[in-house]
C-alpha cells in the first residue's frame, strides 16, 4: 500500500492548500493533524472559490474521508460556517469526521488571548484567535 502525505514544516503558510488539494484528489483521506484557524488557504476549483482556514483544502474531494486530526484546535463557529459556505457551493459536508480529541476553542480563549497579548512586555504578535491559550488547556 502506498501513501503520499504533505507536512509542513515551518509556519503553515507555504501554499500546501493547492498541493492537497491536487493529491487529495485520488486519496482515501485527507488528515489535518494540527494547528487552528489563524491562516488560511484559498484554493479555487471548477472557477469556484473556496477560502478555508480549519478545513484541509482536500475537504473539496467527497470521496476520501477529511478528517480533524487530535492536534487541531477546532473553533466550532469556524467550522459550521466553512461547512455551510461549502454546503452553499454545493459541496458535501458529510465525509468530516472530528477527532474525539482535537482541542475545542471555547470563546474565553480568545479573550484570554486578547488579555495576554495586550498585558505582555515582549509581544508575540499573536492573532488573537485563542489557538495558544486552548493548546495551554488542552496540555
Amino acid at each position: 500500500m502506498s501513501s503520499q502525505i504533505v507536512v509542513g514544516t515551518q509556519w503553515g503558510d507555504e501554499g500546501k492548500g493547492k498541493i492537497v488539494d491536487v493529491l487529495a484528489e485520488n486519496a482515501d483521506m485527507v488528515v489535518r493533524f494540527q494547528g487552528g484557524d489563524n491562516a488560511g488557504h484559498t484554493v479555487i476549483v471548477d472557477g469556484k472559490k473556496h477560502v478555508l482556514h480549519l478545513l484541509p483544502s482536500g475537504v473539496l474531494h467527497e470521496d476520501g474521508a477529511c478528517i480533524i486530526g487530535p492536534g487541531v484546535v477546532c473553533n466550532p463557529f469556524v467550522l459550521l460556517e466553512e461547512m455551510e459556505q461549502l454546503e452553499k457551493s454545493g459541496l458535501k459536508t458529510d465525509h468530516i469526521v472530528i477527532s474525539d480529541r482535537a482541542h475545542i476553542l471555547m470563546p474565553y480563549h480568545c479573550y484570554q488571548d486578547v488579555l495576554e497579548e495586550e498585558a505582555a512586555v515582549n509581544k508575540i504578535g499573536t492573532t488573537k484567535k485563542g489557538i495558544g491559550p486552548c493548546y495551554a488547556d488542552g496540555y
